[in-house]
């Protein structure tokens, strides 16, 4: 990564202002007239660009991303702000008539995770056993179960697993940069495949009437209230957002410790963890509130404004990309990438086979890779109305990330050479 002292700009106001003349550059592009902006932007999605140009800048040094903490404020607070937004205008009948099709998908995801790390160490021991080798606390397969634990469920599995099977610090921060780059590169491979999710759909066979309805549904629902927001509109889509999200905090510090100090089991499933709670209760109180008149704030643009929010956490994750990084470590990323081929063959393959459409398994994928901080984003790419779908999948991966986790964990020590 970019050491802190060199990095050009190390103030995080002016890195936010950065993030958001480089998102109004976007927006003002792709919705240009001009004929090779349109034929660009009909290749490149803009969301992916989003997330890319702001990587430049960790990269290139202009900013340490691991130093800043414009991500901390995006994912603690405009992260719940959205999801509550989000979460209000949801249609949760629409939403369990999508059928069982996008649980199985997330479920195949997990799956592919935990053999994938095995496998990975099977490969490359008999290509280049080197790789995989190591002993104590430094052993690879040891680092290779923290990006397990992130990848089935989140920051808070990965330092479960860090702890249980006592990693090393030097192989740790090896493989959280492996976890970094493959798990983002990843999710723009994802990016661009929900960019062309129609021609896709339209090979497969895949059957997308339900998702269609939803999205219908949630248009119609906003064509028929639409009004023109007004100053005390958009100021009861603040208050409600960042009220609930206050409220979330207060709840997510009393009961992240209480679970950790009272329950030996509960890190094993994310409750000593306080980010899993913010999440948790944030999407709770906001489905909750879709059944009362609260929801009538999609009228004048709660969506619109959560969406807001979502394009500056997506910003804010792609400064933590290094792409230098990958020529670092080289013989990591290539037991990484193996590793998360083997994830995305499963999905592939199991939808082929079932049918689903693109949309579960890219947001099946990064409910287990991504967590709650991207599922939402690649549900987005989709569709605005998709979103909440991404959450409550990434919220079913802390549940099982540390269990499933520890089970890749043991595998992948029985195949260590």
């Amino acid at each position: 990564m970019v050491d802190t002292n060199t990095a050009l700009i190390t103030n995080d106001a002016v890195v936010f202002g950065l993030l958001a003349v480089i998102l109004g550059f976007i927006f003002k592009t792709s919705h240009s007239e001009h004929s090779a902006l349109k034929k660009f932007y009909k290749y490149v999605p803009a969301l992916l660009l989003c997330y890319f140009l702001p990587s430049l800048l960790n990269t290139f040094g202009i900013v340490d991303g691991s130093a800043s903490n414009v991500y901390y404020v995006a994912s603690r607070y405009l992260l719940p702000a959205c999801l509550i937004l989000l979460t209000i205008s949801i249609d949760l009948r629409a939403i369990i008539n999508l059928g069982p099709k996008a649980l199985i998908m997330f479920l195949t995801g997990t799956v592919g995770i935990v053999i994938g790390g095995p496998l990975a160490i099977l490969i490359m021991s008999a290509v280049y056993p080197e790789a995989v080798g190591g002993h104590g606390p430094d052993a690879v397969w040891r680092g290779m179960t923290t990006i397990a634990g992130s990848w089935i469920g989140g920051g808070a599995n990965q330092a479960s697993m860090k702890e249980m099977f006592e990693v090393g610090g030097d192989i740790f921060s090896a493989m959280v940069t492996v976890d970094v780059i493959v798990a983002n590169l990843w999710m723009a491979v994802l990016l661009l495949m929900a960019a062309n999710h129609k021609a896709i759909d339209a090979k497969t066979g895949a059957d997308t009437s339900a998702i269609e309805d939803l999205k219908n549904r949630v248009e119609k629902y906003q064509a028929e209230h639409a009004r023109t927001p007004t100053l005390n509109d958009y100021m009861m889509i603040i208050a409600i957002a960042f009220g609930i999200t206050g409220l979330a905090h207060f709840c997510a510090d009393f009961l992240g410790p209480f679970f950790g100090a009272n329950f030996p089991w509960a890190q094993e499933y994310s409750l000593n963890s306080k980010f899993f709670w913010l999440i948790v209760i944030s999407t709770t109180i906001g489905i909750s509130l879709s059944f009362t008149k609260v929801r009538h704030i999609e009228a004048f643009g709660a969506s619109k404004v959560a969406s807001s929010f979502l394009y500056i956490l997506v910003a804010s994750i792609g400064l933590h990309m290094n792409i230098t990084a990958i020529f670092e470590s080289p013989m990591y990323f290539v037991i990484g990438l193996i590793w998360m081929l083997t994830h995305a063959s499963l999905m592939l393959i199991v939808a082929k086979i079932i049918k689903a459409p693109l949309f579960y398994m890219a947001v099946g994928s990064q409910a287990n890779v991504g967590g709650a901080a991207s599922a939402p984003v690649v549900a987005s790419a989709f569709h605005p109305s998709l979103a909440p779908v991404g959450v409550l999948l990434a919220v079913m991966g802390y549940g099982v990330g540390t269990y499933m986790a520890y089970i890749c964990g043991l595998m992948m020590q029985a195949v260590a050479p």
